[in-house]
């Protein structure tokens, strides 16, 4: 853990901040394929059956 704390490395971003990012813009382009409706609507019907209403 030393060389975590301790590291000559400046100006650059933690690989978190990178992966948080790519996160972001992978979401951003499912959203845009319509890839939301298609997951809400599972969830959706999941929960119908769970509950029994569906």
């Amino acid at each position: 853990m030393h060389f975590w704390k301790h590291s000559k490395k400046r100006n650059h971003f933690p690989a978190w901040i990178w992966g948080v990012f790519a996160g972001i813009v992978f979401f951003g382009l499912g959203a845009a394929g319509g890839q939301f409706a298609v997951v809400w609507r599972k969830a959706v019907m999941l929960c119908m059956e769970c509950i029994g209403i569906g």
